[in-house]
């Protein structure tokens, strides 16, 4: 069974019971840290888990009684295939778009990438891939109007030489 915990405000995982079980005994996983497994109903820290109670060398100090104002997402099942990866916010891409070619376009690009690193940090994987997704989109939308102008230029300065009206 595949477990996650929360180190520092970032989660991490999956890991191996036996694997998490040794970061709690050298101390890499406080009894404080939080965990989760598919089936639970919450994140709890370590030392509340039965599988893991007395496995930490650090004394048990009582949880805190509220987590802080944004609650942690539930990871979404994996596939054995399937490795988490970096979440890539298109920060530069949008603002070379919006500096190079298509301001309006390009802005809207720069406030979804923006977003992407707060909503990791935070562990609100979805929203951040969404925001990832949406800067990606707005910043091909804008290199894809820069394009359509430009040919849109080219056909009428084309037109204009073969009409022999360019002076």
């Amino acid at each position: 069974m595949s477990w996650y915990y929360s180190k520092n405000g970032m989660q991490l995982g999956p890991v191996a019971e036996e694997e998490l079980l040794a970061k709690s005994k050298s101390g890499e996983v406080a009894a404080t840290d939080l965990i989760w497994k598919e089936g639970m109903s919450d994140w709890k820290p370590l030392g509340q888990v039965p599988e893991f109670q007395g496995s930490s060398p650090m004394a048990m100090t009582p949880p805190p009684t509220q987590m802080g104002s944004v609650p942690m997402q539930q990871p979404a099942p994996m596939n054995s295939n399937q490795m988490p990866g970096v979440i890539p916010n298109y920060l530069w891409q949008s603002i070379v778009v919006t500096v190079l070619c298509c301001m309006p376009f390009g802005v809207v690009s720069i406030v979804y990438a923006a977003k992407v690193d707060g909503l990791v940090a935070r562990g609100d994987i979805a929203g951040a891939t969404a925001a990832s997704k949406s800067a990606k989109t707005w910043a091909i939308a804008a290199a894809a109007s820069w394009l359509a102008i430009m040919a849109i230029y080219f056909l009428v300065f084309i037109s204009a030489a073969a009409s022999g009206n360019l002076n």
